[in-house]
């Protein structure tokens, strides 16, 4: 066999298939990439014991078809290190070596045979899978909103994803941990069909990392299993098992007094004031007035407090609460518009954070849990 394929286009490619393989694996052939030649395209597949991600490259003068795998950090890192230009393979298909010929040089790897390489197993499925297509922007902002809100209690496995709640004129995205939540509507996904996925964090990642450049995904899930395709790359996963809770439930019918605050301020005002709480409960306590926040943090331990105001517009009596400084400042970090809104009932109820206007055919939501103030 013999081809020859620019450089950056595979390291492109390899770089981006590496991400689904493990560091360690039990099984060695995993640690290779499978290399498919195949006329005019060479496919690179990575793969876990849940995931394969394959990526087609295409190449010139090619000779010859077959398969065979290759170290795949080796090959990471000797891409990485070869300027922008075309590079020759040949690889003889008696003694398994690769000799990569390139402007200044030549090098030699020992392939394995492609045969041992394992073939993909999803989770056996009966289900008629769902199929849709979508804009790849949407379905990546669906998940920078919410990944950062998934549980990593490995007692709640369940919640350890993003739950892909799809309606026919709408993709809802979901995650939680049972102290904050998200929930992302968006409208301009629209699939013409019912049902529901858990996707992994793992899996999450890879289409968050790996699909940004493609314009448009389609997309076939079941409970079990999930495929994501674009015209360079194809990603199947198995999902997690089980029921998700009911996320609507937790979010207040109404909260009747509303908050409208400079998120920019919020959050650096919520920054130097979080460096005063104990870490160990992470409590910062606000005192909501009319026409300011008033922010306070202790830390009994070292003996330090700090306290803060900033501006705000509040429709209600006056009002004493206390968040986790880190989580409220994860939400303010992904909120996207420059004022937001919350809504609030009383210290003991969630708060419900929204950008101040969304997005055409999109609706987010965040809701943190509130922790008990005994002083201010």
């Amino acid at each position: 066999m013999k081809f020859n394929v620019s450089s950056k286009a595979l390291h492109s490619a390899a770089s981006a298939v590496s991400k689904v393989i493990n560091n360690k694996n039990t099984i060695t052939v995993l640690d290779n990439f499978l290399l498919t030649l195949s006329g005019d395209n060479i496919t690179l597949t990575g793969m876990d014991s849940e995931n394969s991600l394959s990526a087609v490259v295409a190449v010139t003068e090619a000779q010859g078809e077959g398969r065979f795998c290759i170290n795949a950090r080796s090959l990471v890192d000797f891409l990485k290190e070869i300027p922008d230009q075309g590079i020759t393979f040949e690889i003889n298909p008696t003694t398994l070596e690769i000799v990569i010929d390139y402007s200044k040089g030549k090098s030699n790897f020992i392939a394995v045979n492609g045969d041992e390489y394992p073939t993909y197993k999803s989770r056996e499925d009966d289900e008629e899978p769902i199929a849709f297509e979508c804009p790849t922007e949407e379905l990546i902002k669906g998940l920078d909103y919410t990944t950062f809100a998934a549980s990593t209690d490995e007692y709640r496995p369940v919640m350890q994803g993003v739950f892909f709640d799809v309606k026919p004129d709408a993709l809802v995205f979901a995650a939680t941990d049972t102290r904050k939540l998200v929930r992302f509507i968006n409208r301009r996904i629209a699939s013409g069909a019912t049902g529901s996925c858990i996707m992994p964090m793992k899996a999450c990642n890879v289409l968050r990392n790996v699909f940004a450049k493609d314009d448009t995904v389609s997309v076939e899930m079941t409970s079990k299993n999930a495929t994501f395709r674009s015209a360079t790359y194809t990603f199947r996963c198995c999902l997690l098992n089980g029921r998700y809770p009911d996320y609507n439930r937790v979010i207040p019918a109404k909260n009747p007094y509303l908050l409208t605050v400079d998120r920019r301020s919020l959050l650096t005002a919520v920054r130097r004031v979080g460096v005063f709480v104990d870490p160990g409960y992470s409590l910062e306590k606000f005192r909501i007035e009319p026409d300011r926040i008033i922010l306070k943090g202790d830390n009994k331990t070292n003996q330090s407090t700090a306290r803060e105001e900033t501006p705000c517009s509040f429709d209600g009596p006056e009002l004493t609460i206390g968040f986790s400084s880190l989580y409220l400042q994860e939400i303010l970090n992904i909120l996207p518009s420059d004022d937001i809104t919350v809504a609030l009932a009383d210290p003991g109820r969630p708060g419900v954070f929204r950008p101040i206007e969304d997005e055409k055919d999109t609706e987010l939501l965040m809701l943190l849990m509130p922790m008990t103030v005994t002083d201010f």
